[in-house]
């Protein structure tokens, strides 16, 4: 018998889009949809335990005393980080920074907004169409929680602009939009001993990586930091 995920031979490209950093494609793979940009996969609808621990573990780790806190999530992807925060009630706020307008238009009038219509439906949720790494520097807004994940990872960026962000300054910026004991945490396809050392030397507190078990090959992993009080 054959289930919703059964995986035909070829992919079914349902939008292809040249956006201002390259090319963006959203297929549908059996029971799958993916996003791939500038030929490299980015994610899928399979699953969604990274990003749903992404979001929990920057929870769990807020001080319990802060009332509605504020979330920014990095990278709208397939919708499972914003979705996830929208079912938690302690959020007060959830803005979710994508600087694809395709990707965004795919969840508000195309095939992923299936996974995140009752999520941008919550009054609490906002998406804002820009580069991540430009708003860190930018914005004057402030939150509780940074949940990043726009690459495969520090040591995997998805374009070389990218780079910058998990560096001593752009860890920096990080830390200028987060209140005082804020939490940082950075999904990652793997370990990065390195960006450890860099948030520690940046000034976060409290750093640790947690590991999150996958199908095969090496667990993914969420690195967390808090700022300073």
């Amino acid at each position: 018998m054959s289930t919703p995920y059964d995986i035909p031979e070829a992919p079914e490209v349902l939008d292809r889009r040249e956006g201002p950093y390259g090319e963006v494609v959203l297929r549908r793979h059996g029971g799958l949809l993916q996003i791939i940009a500038n030929g490299c996969f980015l994610m899928d609808t399979s699953d969604g335990r990274s990003e749903r621990r992404l979001v929990d573990a920057a929870l769990a780790a807020l001080d319990a005393r802060v009332e509605d806190p504020r979330v920014l999530i990095g990278g709208l992807g397939v919708g499972f980080s914003l979705a996830h925060a929208a079912g938690q009630p302690r959020w007060g706020r959830i803005t979710v920074v994508e600087r694809e307008p395709s990707i965004i238009e795919w969840h508000r009038a195309g095939p992923l907004s299936e996974l995140s219509a009752r999520a941008l439906a919550d009054p609490r949720a906002e998406i804002v169409e820009t580069d991540l790494v430009a708003y860190v520097h930018e914005t004057s807004d402030t939150f509780d929680a940074l949940c990043l994940d726009i690459d495969n990872g520090p040591d995997w960026t998805v374009t070389e602009d990218n780079d910058g962000l998990y560096s001593a300054a752009g860890l920096e910026a990080c830390a200028r939009v987060l209140n005082p004991h804020g939490v940082l945490a950075v999904w990652s396809a793997r370990p990065s001993p390195e960006f450890e050392g860099t948030m520690r030397n940046a000034g976060f507190r409290h750093v640790r990586t947690e590991e999150i078990p996958v199908a095969r090959g090496v667990p993914d992993v969420v690195h967390i930091g808090v700022r300073p009080g």
